[in-house]
């Protein structure tokens, strides 16, 4: 099947927050040291991957990488790219004595990391499919023999 290798002139071009001359782009160098951290720690780039199709597959990691991108400040025309720091949808915000409010509304324990950013929430529907129960039919390990299920024996 193969391995999606990073197009990071495809990318710049899909994605034009991040393109070279504006403002806080990231360098090629980062670029694909994100991808190989997408690729090492988000989203298998192996024959075994649940994503079989390697165009599916390197939209994904254009997401992944562009979210991970996002929150470190890049493309938002922050200088140096950094990120703000807040994690969260912000709710509420002052001027007088400056306080901000945030909150992860609508995310659980597995989502709120992705929906951070419009790529990452892009990257959590586009990989619903693929987080749910997969059905494998077969008999139950209680029939196995001398497992679980250990019948009665009469007559010793």
């Amino acid at each position: 099947m193969g391995a999606v290798v990073f197009n990071i002139k495809a990318f710049r071009a899909l994605y034009p927050a991040f393109a070279t001359g504006c403002g806080s782009a990231p360098s090629d160098d980062l670029l694909e040291a994100l991808f190989n951290q997408a690729s090492t720690l988000y989203l298998d780039n192996t024959d075994e991957s649940k994503v079989q199709d390697l165009k599916e597959r390197e939209q994904l990691f254009f997401l992944l990488v562009a979210h991970l991108c996002a929150l470190r400040g890049f493309g938002s025309g922050q200088s140096g790219g950094q990120g703000s720091g807040l994690v969260g949808r912000i709710t509420s915000a002052s001027e007088g004595s400056v306080s901000v409010s945030v909150d992860s509304a609508g995310s659980n324990d597995q989502s709120w990391w992705y929906l951070q950013t419009p790529y990452g929430a892009d990257y959590w529907q586009a990989t619903a499919p693929y987080r749910t129960m997969v059905y494998h039919p077969g008999s139950s390990p209680s029939r196995y023999p001398d497992h679980y299920y250990r019948p009665v024996r009469r007559g010793r």
